[in-house]
């Protein structure tokens, strides 16, 4: 009694261990796959700042080339109105000149000597007409140098408002040329984050494919531990699927991955399949098609570790492939829908499968016919 205690003790705990190994597997799986949900965000959220950041300086350029253009214009107005200032101010200097030498002339003719004109006029009529003359030679001086003032005063008016604005567009354009550096260091910035969040998350993702890798090569390795300590799976309840004289002999997760008499190129066999394959992951469970007696129950170099059963009238079902040695031993009654063994791909094989063959009087005939 106290050794079966012990028995049932140790194998409680195996089972906790082994659940305690296989829990901290999924957690590490599931953190690595959180980890990767919250880079592919931050991965998101860096392409949304990258193409806002570069549209901002696309946008800065284009402001920079209207205001560079409005600039070069703004330069060519002010030259025109320099030189326009230099033509004033010349024409003003030369007005000024002429109206020195004229009053000068004057001066040294005794012009201004109204007594002697008044003796040298041959009549009061010409006394008046060259004392007005002088009047008017002087106003005329006088209102043309005023005009060439005003004319110069205007243009340096002039100018000076274009420097104005100059510098104003020179100020703009400098705190453009700011606010693109911010932006191109910004967009520098969110192109070497999101390079960075790439190569994250292609490690992450390594991570949890060569973590997912090992938790099913660990799952594998403990059935077959399993199996060499003797400790094979137990055999379930009899499963019956359809309404054939066959049951579906892998009702489980699987698929038809191949069917009776197809040509499977790129295998190295390009004969007609003999059966139907069903594709599942391993140690999915198999069973008996029908009722019978168990003619081979071991393992082949080809067929790997397999089952061939007798039903009698020459029809016999062939299962290969196996994971583990079978459930059944050969000589063994058997009854339809037994649990024979598990998928796997033992033997010739490309991966985990059932290879479901039926012979007639040792000729494959196609199952279908009997499911």
């Amino acid at each position: 009694m106290i050794k079966g205690r012990k028995l049932v003790r140790g194998f409680l705990v195996s089972i906790l261990a082994v659940s305690f190994v296989m829990n901290a597997g999924a957690t590490n799986i599931q953190n690595a796959k959180n980890k990767k949900q919250e880079i592919e965000q931050q991965r998101n959220q860096a392409q949304k700042e990258q193409k806002s950041a570069s549209e901002r300086v696309r946008a800065i350029s284009a402001s920079m080339k209207q205001t560079e253009s409005k600039l070069r214009a703004k330069k060519a107005a002010i030259e025109e109105a320099e030189q326009e200032l230099i033509m004033k101010k010349l024409t003003e200097s030369e007005q000024y000149e002429s109206m020195k030498l004229r009053i000068q002339y004057m001066y040294e003719n005794g012009d201004v000597d109204f007594l002697q004109l008044f003796l040298e006029a041959k009549s009061i009529g010409d006394f008046l007409s060259k004392a007005e003359y002088i009047a008017q030679l002087s106003e005329y001086d006088r209102n043309k140098l005023n005009e060439y003032r005003l004319a110069v005063y205007a243009v340096e008016e002039k100018e000076a408002i274009l420097q104005a604005e100059e510098k104003e567009l020179e100020g703009l354009q400098n705190s453009l040329e700011a606010q693109r550096k911010e932006a191109e260091t910004l967009l520098a910035q969110k192109s070497k984050e999101l390079a960075n969040l790439n190569n994250e998350l292609k490690t992450i993702k390594n991570q949890i494919a060569k973590a997912e890798a090992e938790e099913r090569k660990r799952r594998e390795d403990e059935k077959s531990q399993n199996t060499a300590s003797g400790n094979q799976e137990k055999p379930r309840e009899p499963v019956i699927a359809g309404n054939g004289f066959f049951t579906h002999p892998c009702p489980g997760r699987s698929y038809q991955s191949s069917y009776f008499g197809e040509i499977r190129k790129g295998i190295g066999d390009e004969r007609p399949h003999k059966g139907h394959d069903y594709a599942a992951s391993r140690g999915t469970p198999i069973y008996a098609a029908a009722a019978g007696t168990v003619l081979i129950a071991g393992r082949s170099s080809s067929a790997g570790n397999w089952v061939v059963i007798s039903h009698g009238n020459g029809l016999v079902t062939k299962y290969m492939h196996m994971y583990q040695m079978p459930l059944v031993k050969a000589g063994q009654k058997v009854v339809k829908g037994q649990h024979i063994g598990g998928v796997g791909t033992t033997g010739q094989s490309t991966g985990n499968h059932l290879h479901f063959q039926v012979e007639l009087n040792g000729t494959a005939v196609n199952p279908s016919r009997y499911m």
